[in-house]
């Protein structure tokens, strides 16, 4: 027996004008309006009843929002969510961006109506173009600024933020490297009180492109941890991410055990000062983290 979809269940369930509002992200009042003037409404009408919106339904008026949110005008997005025949997996009409500003639009918008199929399948396709450092760099350090900056200016978006940060940390998250060019795995870390991590599981997933296996230590990693699995496993290299100044402690740099050989160094973020600590390496982003990195195992 085949296993029960989130569509069998639609056709179970049919959904309501409001259910299917909050689903899209869009006013109960748009939809009647793309319903009056396109001919996108339910096709499930019993008589004496409200009408009611299919999983087919769902799927065209996914595609009619996506299609606008990629800067398709309501009416071109009308005609072809009209025609769309598949489920809703099958509407991703990433094709429709051109660049990649309109890309992090799309994502933003999409973000922020928690369409988050559309988000995670959008990243996950460009990972599989363009790599994990490239992605990093033109679309989701972007996204993620622009989802600051919305919080910085309005006070809300807080779950978009968190929503987004989950979905990244699924993405990136890699397999252990089947093949590892180095011995011992390379240490990753956030420092002190560090909770803002979304940058150490880009660069494991960059690191595990190039088959470097790592031990991910993640967020509020103290220096004692840290200490023991340097003992432990005597690694090529450290890396040590602070967002904020006062995780960024130059303290702790000297409280890492000295071992023979001698690891790499390499520390990286906002919180730390570029310049002033002694036998470690300033990484000022990702390229240059992984770069530091792999001359450290010898790649």
């Amino acid at each position: 027996m085949s296993p029960t979809t989130s569509e069998d269940v639609l056709m179970d369930e049919l959904l309501t004008v409001a259910a299917v509002a909050r689903r899209l992200g869009v006013a109960p009042a748009t939809l009647r309006t793309w319903d009056r003037r396109y001919g996108l409404g339910p096709s499930s009408h019993d008589p004496g009843e409200h009408r009611r919106y299919s999983a087919k339904d769902l799927a065209r008026l996914t595609m009619m929002r996506r299609l606008i949110a990629s800067g398709v005008t309501p009416a071109d997005a009308a005609v072809r969510a009209l025609a769309h025949k598949g489920t809703l997996a099958a509407v991703t009409p990433i094709a429709e961006l051109d660049s990649d500003t309109q890309l992090i639009a799309a994502l933003f918008k999409s973000a922020k109506a928690l369409d988050t199929d559309f988000v995670e399948s959008s990243i996950r396709s460009a990972i599989e173009k363009r790599g994990v450092e490239a992605t990093w760099r033109d679309l989701i350090v972007p996204l993620l600024e622009m989802v600051g900056s919305y919080w910085e200016n309005t006070g809300k978006g807080i779950e978009v933020e968190h929503l987004l940060t989950e979905i990244l940390k699924r993405v990136l998250q890699r397999d252990a490297c089947a093949n590892p060019i180095n011995a011992h795995p390379v240490i990753l870390a956030a420092i002190g009180e560090e909770l803002h991590c979304l940058a150490l599981y880009a660069l494991a997933a960059v690191l595990a492109e190039r088959n470097i296996d790592t031990h991910f230590l993640g967020a509020r990693t103290p220096v004692e941890a840290l200490a023991t699995l340097v003992k432990k496993s005597a690694p090529p290299a450290i890396f040590l991410w602070a967002q904020l100044a006062k995780n960024g402690d130059p303290k702790s740099l000297s409280q890492i055990p000295a071992i023979r050989p001698a690891p790499r160094v390499v520390i990286g973020g906002p919180g730390w000062k570029k310049s002033g600590h002694d036998g470690a390496y300033f990484a000022a982003d990702l390229r240059s983290a992984c770069e530091e990195i792999s001359q450290a195992v010898g790649a």
